[in-house]
């Protein structure tokens, strides 16, 4: 009686974990650049008794850890001059995070006192050679759709936009940013296309994710339901071997 509601508490604890996530999903569903996130499920194989060959092994429903969906979201124009919005799937902005790279999809950039190209977290984009220097006298900033940045007809660098063979080397951090938690290298990403003046929206489908929340909820009382049950069915039987004593 004790396994089933420990399985049933296994399988709350990771539909709470399920319904933090959804929810953080429905909250960035107007977030540039955001990527919609799920929870892996998978199994874990409880130890067996002594009496292994009477009782067999009791499976626990396991949180496996957050897997991320990296499709290209919708791009909407912006006719801002420092937006930028990249076509093309698994490639990313190269930024610098203090003494570290960091990776984004958020093109909505700015420019410092120093005339260094930005993000809207203070982060500098990164390009070919280094940080960007863009000057206010030379007037508009002009991007090609291969990176390349002009000022008045001077080429003044080219944004960095970089892939993985693996997305799942990337973890999620602060501002819109991802950061390579593995040695994986950081290839460039030449097939892959800078739009100005757009920005990608987030690949979240709102109805989707309402759904799931409501399935989350019914999951999550039906389990509740059955370790009740189980919980009275064990009460019930003491009650009744104390009777018959």
């Amino acid at each position: 009686m004790e396994n089933a509601a420990y399985v049933g508490l296994s399988r709350q604890m990771t539909l709470r974990r399920e319904l933090d996530i959804v929810a953080n999903n429905i909250a960035n569903a107007d977030t540039t650049g955001f990527k919609v996130e799920q929870l892996l499920v998978g199994e874990e194989v409880g130890q067996r008794a002594r009496n292994a060959f009477v009782r067999p092994g009791v499976s626990f429903v396991m949180d496996n850890g957050v897997g991320r969906d990296f499709s290209q979201g919708a791009l909407s124009q912006t006719g801002r001059t420092l937006d930028f919005a990249i076509e093309g799937e698994g490639a990313f902005f190269r930024v610098q995070d203090g003494a570290n790279e960091a990776y984004t999809r958020d093109g909505s950039f700015t420019v410092d006192a120093q005339g260094r190209l930005m993000t809207e977290g203070g982060h500098p984009v990164m390009g070919d050679g280094g940080e960007i220097i863009l000057n206010p006298e030379l007037g508009q900033v002009s991007v090609g759709a291969d990176g390349t940045i002009s000022q008045d007809g001077e080429t003044v660098g080219r944004l960095s936009v970089v892939r993985f063979d693996a997305l799942g080397v990337l973890e999620k951090g602060g501002d819109g940013l991802y950061r390579n938690a593995s040695n994986a290298v950081a290839q460039e990403a030449p097939d892959a296309r800078i739009r100005q003046g757009m920005l990608e929206g987030s690949n979240v489908n709102p109805i989707l994710e309402i759904t799931n929340l409501i399935e989350i909820q019914r999951a999550y009382e039906s389990v509740t339901r059955m370790i009740e049950g189980n919980t009275d069915l064990s009460r019930r039987a003491v009650e009744r071997l104390g009777r018959a004593a």
